[in-house]
């Protein structure tokens, strides 16, 4: 049999299969990088455009906030529009309270009590005035007590005078004005006298 020497032939396969080998590496890590790469560019324009969305999204909140800030505003314009409304209200329903305040005083004055002066602060109204005596003070009191446009009254003052030119008492008295005041009665028979 004759001798075949396979060596060269051996180291010939050898090589051809480790540059097929090598190719075959060099391949896969081009392909690898393009992946990463492609990859890489596919991220990053996602990023991208979320960057984008995200600052659309940033205008439009700032958008938004305005016109939230524009609704508080005008809200805030509505409240007080609807305050001073209410105080008009107020003051227009209380123009006559004056009036029949007025009248209240004249229809629960009893005879032989006059007033000389009357003011007013707040709700707290304050009478000075000469009475025939004490007794015609508390009757005035009853009835200012009993009045639907006056309440709660208390007597600070009463000075009797046994002066001859002067007869009577001399009293300082204080009623509060009642919440709201009610339509008024129309009573014929009672005369109406300051």
């Amino acid at each position: 049999m004759p001798r075949i020497n396979l060596l060269p032939w051996r180291d010939e396969q050898r090589k051809e299969r480790k540059l097929k080998f090598m190719v075959a590496v060099g391949v896969a890590a081009i392909s690898a990088c393009v992946v990463a790469f492609a990859g890489y560019l596919m991220m990053d324009s996602m990023v991208s455009a979320q960057d984008a969305r995200n600052q659309r999204l940033n205008e439009e909140i700032a958008i938004l906030d305005k016109q939230i800030e524009k609704i508080n505003s005008l809200e805030a314009d509505k409240a007080r529009f609807i305050a001073r409304m209410d105080v008009i209200e107020k003051l227009q329903r209380s123009r006559p309270e004056i009036v029949h305040i007025f009248d209240e005083i004249a229809h629960q004055l009893p005879d032989g009590v006059y007033l000389t002066a009357i003011s007013q602060n707040g709700t707290r109204l304050r009478f000075e005035g000469i009475a025939q005596s004490s007794t015609r003070v508390s009757a005035f009191m009853r009835n200012i007590d009993s009045s639907s446009y006056l309440k709660n009254p208390e007597l600070e003052i009463v000075q009797t005078s046994n002066d001859k030119n002067n007869v009577g008492a001399a009293f300082v008295l204080y009623a509060d004005q009642a919440g709201s005041v009610p339509e008024p009665t129309v009573n014929p028979t009672k005369p109406k006298r300051l």
